[in-house]
């Protein structure tokens, strides 16, 4: 039985390049770079000096200020890039089935409201705490926002698997549309959990890069890097059937083809070649494509040690030799990586690749490492055509998820 074909319709997108898929596309073929140093918090006594934050981002442009004083930012964001996605979907909830349109999204736990709740009982008392806690920090909360901003009451849920989260919740929509369950999904994340605690903990792990100067903290698949930079965004995309796109003359921008998921069971922060090579195979097969058909990888590529030689491995496991024809980039290299929400922006970063024939670049590369000695597209973005894309997405701890992106071609 064939499988259901499942196309994109529209996208949104907030990061620390940009604040919509205007600006963010431009910053990536510009080889733009919007890590520097924190301002969010007071980091004069941490290791970790440079981030990549959101800046010129006002909500009220987006809701009203009693809903933004009852929610946080990771919701703020969905709720922005949800409306840039529907408006270049040209997607009217009017003349929908509300009750076939679905959201799967993702959201990261905020340290920071937490550890106010506990401070606020410990010195206040029980009943001096926020009401609103769960409907602030539950992990739900993007989902159900955007649902009900939406009047969407098909599918909804949310997945966390760390790093891979943002590309899990692209696949999982796929599969609630090749299921049956709907005709439109808005997937993907939403992550504002930069904060002095999340950066702390983290930091003490030894992930993030103790680098202070911004131009060179991020550096995916250079001899010289030692860590990733933490950063903060959303996007959101617009999967629908074909048949339901062409039935409401929706633009079409491409096809979302297959996806795949595969957990390490080795470590529980190295990551495992074998496996992540096994997602990217299994990928390929779901998307009924050949290895030799894949024009681009958009990499998870973090910028340390481990994680860039891992994923290399994998991408030569999974191809061969023709590993070395491949075009591979990381879009982190220019915003640092947005946790949960990365891979959702990245798939943003994956479409615009095939739409425009443009692969953005891997910024800051300057000594190559023996053990990645790929093509990483280095400093210059290129002009290519791009009609498959591999967008892989590994989160920490070992939960993989690879999906595959095609240009459309009609019927």
């Amino acid at each position: 039985m064939d499988k259901q074909r499942v196309v994109i319709t529209g996208m949104g997108v907030i990061c620390p390049l940009g604040l919509n898929v205007k600006e963010f596309w431009a910053g990536l073929v510009a080889g733009k770079s919007g890590v520097n140093y924190i301002t969010r918090f007071d980091a004069s006594n941490y290791q970790v000096k440079v981030a990549g934050e959101v800046n010129g981002f006002d909500p009220t442009k987006f809701m009203d200020i009693k809903t933004v004083e009852r929610t946080r930012r990771s919701t703020h964001f969905a709720i922005a890039v949800v409306k840039e996605a529907i408006e270049l979907a040209r997607l009217d909830m009017t003349k929908e089935q509300t009750e076939r349109v679905g959201v799967v999204t993702t959201n990261m736990l905020e340290c920071e409201l937490i550890a106010q709740g506990w401070e606020t009982l410990q010195k206040r008392g029980p009943r001096r705490v926020d009401p609103l806690f769960f409907t602030k920090a539950a992990p739900s909360v993007v989902s159900l926002h955007v649902a009900m901003f939406l009047g969407a009451n098909g599918p909804n849920t949310s997945v966390n698997s760390l790093c891979a989260s943002g590309a899990d919740a692209i696949g999982t929509a796929l599969n609630y549309i090749r299921l049956g369950y709907a005709d439109v999904m808005i997937a993907g994340g939403s992550d504002a959990s930069l904060d002095a605690m999340t950066v702390a903990a983290i930091g003490r792990l030894g992930a993030l890069t103790p680098e202070p100067d911004p131009d060179k903290a991020c550096r995916p698949f250079d001899l010289n890097r030692n860590g990733f930079v933490y950063g903060e965004g959303a996007a959101l995309l617009i999967l629908e059937t074909y048949e339901h796109a062409k039935r409401r003359g929706a633009p079409i921008l491409a096809e979302l083809a297959g996806a795949a998921w595969t957990y390490d069971a080795h470590d529980m922060t190295a990551p495992y070649p074998d496996t992540e090579a096994i997602a990217m195979r299994t990928a390929l097969k779901n998307a009924g494509v050949k290895p030799e058909e894949v024009d681009y990888i958009n990499a998870h590529g973090t910028s340390t040690k481990l994680n860039d030689v891992s994923e290399t491995k994998a991408i030569k496991m999974a191809f061969g030799d023709r590993a070395y024809q491949i075009p591979v980039s990381s879009n982190k290299s220019m915003f640092g990586h947005l946790i949960t929400a990365g891979g959702a922006v990245e798939s943003v970063g994956a479409v615009l690749t095939i739409m425009n024939g443009i692969i953005p670049p891997t910024i800051h590369y300057e000594t190559p490492d023996p053990e990645c000695d790929l093509d990483y597209v280095p400093n210059v973005a290129r002009p290519a055509q791009v009609n498959v894309c591999l967008k892989n997405s590994f989160g920490l701890g070992g939960q993989n998820c690879c999906l595959v992106f095609k240009r459309f071609k009609g019927e």
